[in-house]
């Protein structure tokens, strides 16, 4: 089970000499690593999140006492560091290899026939493992420690991505040797990868912050680990599987099965779907297994790699050009058919995007017979020029979702016309919308039928109102037997009505009357939460709750006012101040004010301070403050900042490196103030 499960933390710090602080900044080092293996790579974690953390901030404070005493494997490099200018070229001493693709079952068997055929063989042992979908990247180890690492590139030559790479969670910075001694220089090649799970919540934090969210996990990885900013990829939670040999120095194993217990012995995470085959009908058996289940693994493969166990054997059989001819990649079948569009309709999600679905020839694809597929949104429909009646290739997106590939515009009936998604929502009549540097429409009416389960679901969670008791199946009953049409209708239900539903206790009646009575005296942040604006989540609820202090004064802003609101950005701000125009959801709104649901929050502590009114914005290299800092401070002085520049702007701080902002700032006559300036003013001096 380990050397051992946990290190005290140092609550009260005693003075330490040097060698002292050495000895206890290498023990946590130890232990820190020691915890990070049992929890990414075994899945057995012995201290709490909280623990760990205790131990990470007292390592981190002897590294800045003492910088030069901080350990080549230090947990806290994970964090990510300064940005780079560039990524400097990094030479593979032995070359990254492609490998050939069977398309179909036959060509695996032909494979087969060719190396049992040239090894002169009955019978081959072979390995077979999941092709993940991902960056290729090689890792380098000297003496046991992590010392360089780059991209796959053309295979001679890739990228220098070590920073990047050493805030892998999951990757060693030292290997372990206390199972199999450590080869004195290692090479080792693998696969960066995300999760599912990983990508809808990176995507989600794009658009919270007005960015483009990613076109699939595949596109995250590479993009995150491609960063000249270290500390983005820190913020991403990237995987990593290894599954290669690179050069290795005085090590020798007979076989691929023995090389891959290596790298677990080691430290480094390996796939756990992997099988020794004895003979290629085995192969192409776990290769059909793997094409069933890879919908429900949460990351993507897009294949199988097959190689000959036995290394001399893979000696014997060398390497093609580009490629190894003791392996091979099974590719799953292509999930792409041809058939036609019938109808174009817009269906309206939970959260009122509008999507343009296109309604088909029914056909089977993938072992599905689909009849709907997406067209995502205007902007792809013009791109693609697809049009009702067209012939078109459907494929499975991430081959779970069918979506249209493109028209065979050859096939094109004359007269056909461009589809434009309508102004009006298909569920409710409501006002469809897009917003500016948005690619989706949307209905802004939250009473919208069609939105209205998701929308009732997402009011009563945990992270908003947080109404114990009502789940998924309550919300479907009460909506399907019209007793609920808005979220203000939770609070016209009576005992009754929910003691008479099917399978319901009155005990459990009574209990969510209670829970809906104790929601109304709910925080205003969870209430802004729970309309379910488009963009807003829980952060921003609690930055605009914080700001404004109560629905009204949220309702009568501007988008310039909003904007001027650290963290809120301009497609946020928009999308607040169209739904509060809606007046549907005024409606909504009034209802649930006189049902009691009217939370405020007393913002006028804030007007007493010495910068009540006045408006800051920070910019460039601070050197005593961080821009954080700065920012609370000058909150908790009664005044406000911001990201941008305007006309409302009184003060731009600027240090050094200050760009765009300060020309702004000259041009509207903000006054600029240095750092030592904003000091002084403040009293830090």
């Amino acid at each position: 089970m380990g050397r051992f499960f946990f290190v005290p933390c140092r609550l009260h710090f005693q003075p330490m000499d040097q060698q002292q602080t050495l000895s206890r900044i290498q023990e946590l080092t130890e232990a820190l690593n020691e915890h990070n293996h049992r929890y990414y790579i075994l899945d057995e974690p012995v201290i709490s999140d909280a623990a760990y953390d205790v131990l990470l901030r007292e390592l981190q404070e002897l590294e800045n006492q003492n910088p030069e005493l901080m350990q080549v494997d230090s947990p806290t490099q994970r964090v990510g560091s300064l940005p780079l200018s560039g990524f400097e070229q990094l030479k593979h001493s032995t070359p990254m290899l492609s490998l050939s693709n069977a398309m179909e079952e036959e060509e695996l068997v032909s494979f087969d026939v060719r190396v049992r055929k040239d090894l002169e063989l009955d019978q081959l042992d072979y390995v077979i493992e999941p092709k993940l979908d991902g960056l290729g990247v090689e890792l380098i180890y000297v003496g046991g420690v992590f010392s360089a690492g780059s991209t796959r590139g053309d295979g001679f030559t890739g990228e220098n991505i070590t920073q990047n790479l050493r805030t892998l969670k999951a990757l060693p910075l030292r290997l372990r040797s206390n199972l199999r001694p450590i080869p004195a220089y290692l090479e080792v090649r693998g696969e960066v990868f995300m999760g599912h799970q990983d990508f809808e919540q990176l995507n989600q934090r794009q658009l919270d912050q007005d960015k483009q969210p990613f076109a699939n996990p595949r596109n995250a990885a590479a993009g995150s680990l491609r960063q000249l900013d270290s500390r983005i990829t820190a913020s991403r939670n990237l995987l990593i599987n290894l599954y290669a040999a690179g050069r290795i120095d005085e090590f020798s194993v007979d076989s691929h099965m023995e090389f891959i217990q290596a790298l677990k012995d080691w430290g480094f995470p390996v796939n756990d779907r992997y099988r020794l085959c004895p003979n290629i009908e085995r192969v192409i058996q776990f290769h059909n297994q793997l094409e069933n289940e890879r919908e429900s693994l949460d990351y993507d493969i897009d294949g199988t790699v097959t190689k000959i166990n036995r290394l001399d054997y893979q000696d014997r059989m060398g390497i093609r050009s580009r490629s190894p001819r003791w392996a091979i990649a099974g590719k799953f079948k292509a999930r792409q058919e041809i058939t036609k569009i019938l109808s174009i309709s817009p269906s309206v999600g939970r959260t009122g995007a509008i999507t343009p679905v296109a309604n088909l020839e029914p056909v089977q694809l993938g072992g599905v017979m689909v009849a709907r597929a997406t067209l995502h949104n205007q902007d792809e429909i013009d791109r693609k020029d697809v049009r009702v009646g067209d012939t078109i290739v459907v494929q499975r997106a991430g081959d779970v979702i069918p979506e249209v590939v493109k028209a065979i515009l050859d096939k094109r009936l004359p007269g056909s016309k461009p589809y434009v998604i309508p102004d009006r929502c298909p569920a409710c009549d409501g006002h469809v919308i897009r917003l500016e540097g948005e690619a989706k429409h949307y209905c802004q009416n939250i009473s919208c039928p069609a939105q209205i389960k998701g929308r009732i679901e997402h009011f009563v969670a945990k992270r908003c109102m947080d109404i114990d008791g009502f789940g998924t199946r309550l919300v479907a009953q009460l909506v399907d037997t019209d007793l609920i049409e808005s979220i203000a209708d939770i609070y016209t239900l009576t005992l009754e009505q929910l003691a008479n539903l099917d399978r319901m206790a009155e005990k459990s009646a009574l209990n969510i009357m209670e829970a809906i009575e104790i929601s109304k005296s709910a925080d205003l942040w969870r209430l802004i939460h729970g309309l379910g604006i488009r963009n807003v989540g829980e952060h921003i609820s609690k930055v605009i709750a914080n700001k404004y202090g109560s629905l009204s004064a949220l309702g009568g802003s501007t988008v310039e006012d909003l904007e001027a609101t650290h963290e809120v950005g301009p497609i946020v701000a928009r999308g607040l101040v169209e739904f509060f125009k809606e007046s549907d959801n005024l409606e909504i709104l009034e209802k649930l004010s006189n049902h009691g649901l009217n939370p405020t929050l007393d913002v006028s502590a804030r007007s007493e301070g010495i910068f009540s009114g006045l408006s800051f914005v920070f910019t460039g290299k601070l050197e005593y403050f961080n821009r954080d800092s700065a920012r609370v401070l000058v909150e908790s002085l009664g005044g406000a900042s911001a990201n941008s520049i305007s006309k409302k702007t009184d003060y731009l701080v600027a240090g050094p490196g200050a760009g765009s902002k300060m020309e702004k700032a000259n041009k509207l006559g903000v006054k600029i103030l240095t750092e030592a300036e904003f000091r002084s003013m403040v009293g830090a001096d």
